[in-house]
Order: C-alpha cells, then sequence, then structure tokens
C-alpha cells in the first residue's frame, strides 16, 4: 500500500447560499482545490462525491457525474462515484479514494462534499435530518435527531455532573473561532448568558447548543506522496485512517454516553499512525450538538470519560491550548452543510498545517485529527494528518 498525500483544498463560504446552486458551490470548491494543487483536469483519475440526500433537499439524485459534467470533466468519462454515510458522508468519500490511491488503481484523485440544505422549510430539513437516525423506532415515534442528542446530555449530566455551562463553553469557545473563520457561516461572538438564555429547542439543549442548517462544499486532492511534491512544497500526508459503525437506535447502544463507533475508529487510526491522543495538536471534532464535541473529546482519548465538560469549561480545548478543539468555528459556527463537513474539517486541518490560518493559527501545527460521525454515532470515520517537512 501507498502512502498518500493532501496536494490540494478547496471550500466555499458556508450558509445560506440562495444565488448559488448545488453544482455551482461543488464546482466553486472544486476548481479552488485543483488550483490550489497545480494540477490539470487532464490528470484526474476518478472523482468522488460526499452527499447525503441530495435527493430530498433538491429533488436531485445522480450528483458524482453531474459535478463532474459541470466541472469540465465530463469529456474523459472519469469514473465518479457517490458517497453516502450521513453526517459522516465527506469523511467517508476521503477514506475510499484514500484507499483508491493507496492500492494503486488511481493516482490523482478529487473528493467532494456538498449539501444544499437551505432550499427547503426548517421543517422539511429536520424531517430529512431524522431519517439517519432508526426510521422504525425512532423517528417514527417523533423523536428528532434534536431530542436524540438531548437525551445523551441529560444522561451525560446525570452520570457525569456535566453542567448546562460546560455545554454553553463549546459554543462559546467555537463561535469565537469562528468569527476569525472567513467562511464561516457566523461570525460573531457569543456569551454564555446569550446560551443559557437561548429558546429551547430540546432540554436540555438550546437554540445556541445546536449547529444550522447549511449550504456549502469542500474538496480536496489526493495523489501518492512519493508524488506530491511535484506539484506542492506543502503536501499533508494522511498518516492515519480508522473507521467504525454501531447500531442505528439509541436503545440498542452499551451506553449513550460514549459513542464506540468513535472509540474504535480513534483507535485504528491511532494505530496505523504509530501515535497517541497526547501527539494530537489541533482536532476537528463533530459539533453538530455542544453536547457531541464534549463525548468526542472523550471517546477520541484526549480527557478521560467525564472531563469533556470540565476541561472544556477550564479553556484546556481553546485556540493553543492543551489541544486546540474546532479552530474553523466547528459544524456550530462554520456550518454544516452534511455532505461537506468531514471534507470541511480536512481542509481546515490541512491549513493548519501549512501555517495558513491567520488569527486561528496553532502555533507550530504539525499534526492534527479530524471525526465525522453519522446519525447519533452510527457510523464514525477519523483521519489523522501530518504535516511532511
Amino acid at each position: 500500500m501507498r502512502d498518500v498525500a493532501i496536494i490540494g483544498v478547496g471550500d466555499t463560504k458556508f450558509g445560506e447560499l440562495w444565488d448559488l446552486s448545488f453544482r455551482e458551490i461543488g464546482i466553486e470548491a472544486g476548481l479552488k482545490a485543483i488550483e490550489d494543487s497545480g494540477i490539470t483536469g487532464q490528470q484526474i483519475d476518478a472523482l468522488f462525491v460526499g452527499n447525503m440526500s441530495a435527493g430530498k433537499f433538491i429533488e436531485q439524485e445522480h450528483v458524482a457525474p453531474l459535478v463532474a459534467d459541470y466541472s469540465g470533466l465530463s469529456p474523459r468519462h472519469i469514473p465518479t462515484f457517490r458517497i453516502e454515510s450521513a453526517g459522516a458522508c465527506g469523511a467517508a468519500a476521503l477514506a475510499c479514494a484514500h484507499m483508491s490511491v493507496a492500492s494503486g488503481i488511481y493516482n490523482i484523485v478529487v473528493v467532494g462534499g456538498a449539501e444544499k440544505m437551505t432550499d427547503v422549510g426548517d421543517t422539511q430539513a429536520a424531517e430529512i435530518l431524522s431519517a439517519t437516525a432508526d426510521q422504525e423506532w425512532e423517528s417514527v415515534f417523533g423523536a428528532t435527531i434534536a431530542s436524540l442528542f438531548a437525551m445523551m446530555a441529560r444522561r451525560h449530566m446525570h452520570t457525569y455532573g456535566t453542567t448546562r455551562e460546560q455545554l454553553a463553553a463549546v459554543a462559546v469557545k467555537n463561535h469565537k473561532n469562528g468569527s476569525l473563520n472567513p467562511i464561516a457561516q457566523y461570525r460573531k461572538e457569543i456569551t454564555p448568558e446569550m446560551v443559557l438564555g437561548a429558546p429551547p429547542v430540546a432540554e436540555p439543549l438550546g437554540l445556541f447548543d445546536c449547529a444550522p442548517l447549511s449550504d456549502g462544499a469542500a474538496t480536496v486532492v489526493l495523489c501518492p506522496l512519493d508524488m506530491a511534491k511535484r506539484f506542492t512544497d506543502t503536501p499533508v500526508k494522511i498518516a492515519g485512517y480508522g473507521q467504525s459503525s454501531d447500531t442505528l437506535a439509541l436503545h440498542d447502544r452499551r451506553d449513550i454516553c460514549t459513542m464506540d463507533a468513535t472509540v474504535i475508529a480513534a483507535k485504528k487510526a491511532f494505530h496505523t499512525a504509530k501515535l497517541a491522543p497526547e501527539d494530537i495538536q489541533l482536532a476537528e471534532v463533530h459539533d453538530n450538538f455542544t453536547i457531541t464535541e464534549l463525548i468526542a473529546i472523550e471517546d477520541l482519548g484526549f480527557f478521560k470519560k467525564g472531563e469533556g465538560g470540565p476541561s472544556t469549561e477550564d479553556g484546556r480545548t481553546a485556540l493553543n491550548s492543551d489541544i486546540s478543539v474546532n479552530t474553523s468555528g466547528g459544524l456550530k459556527a462554520r456550518g454544516q452543510p452534511v455532505g461537506a463537513t468531514g471534507l470541511a474539517q480536512v481542509v481546515e486541518v490541512v491549513r493548519q498545517l501549512r501555517g495558513e490560518c491567520d488569527k486561528r493559527q496553532v502555533d507550530g501545527a504539525e499534526i492534527g485529527l479530524t471525526h465525522n460521525i453519522g446519525g447519533t454515532g452510527a457510523s464514525a470515520v477519523v483521519h489523522i494528518l501530518r504535516r511532511v517537512n
């Protein structure tokens, strides 16, 4: 198996992009990544697209060849693949593309993720997202994604003493980071009082505990590591990868305060990278709700179970602290176009490792991690990225 590097990245702004279509945002991110990588369209061997539900959001299926077509690649007849894994679509697409290059099947591959979520009403969008839970045993009885994560939050609070103030600290930190990110949907800082006083969504989660619905796209370009210096002076190696799954329904889980899929995926990634949690300097973790980030930083091994809340409240996950978590602003402030989320995380870490993040730059960043989940944690993908000197 060959080592694989990321040689180009690109993204769009995230938010309510009323004047842009799905194909336009996908093309924008893709062209930026191709330009950043220094490759030409003639060198692309395959295209992978992460997308959860274009069929329901914009009534368009068969989106991978659509993106290739409107990118001007259709005359080359390259293979195209659409990858679906709920909220983990982007990271799963990267995993598939990574394996295709590592195996020697392809040399240069483009991996994009895109979602257009604001073309439908909030109620319909929530129904679409709820389909990532167990339709027969959860959604059909009225359980929403927010209410399922609220159950996790309430149990975490009961078992470990996690407080509303600690949940609020996640949102405050991520909005502070997002205020420094030019592509973020929300670029304003918020206060703990704003989070605690926000309208309820699903107790104990309020409006500011929840990531928004977003439009947006992100893309990366991969090639074998031994070819990477032909295209860029700053390649980033995919040093570790892990992917795992769990039960779809919460009631079948061993422990709803732990996402076992994350635990196993992280162990696999650390094993392949020959690294440990203490080696990671920055991490982009899934934070569709504030409780998700607290559970993630525990399950990834950065903090012991139950210590995620106090550690966040104490500032240990802030920029240039013990570990810099969600320097992009996370899903919470950067935005949550579901199919693009996992790749947006990778774009942020790559830019951090290149030293391109200006006021939100992690000092001396060399190793970063991304963590992307689907549904309530039924799927999880972890990547570890390392700067190549």
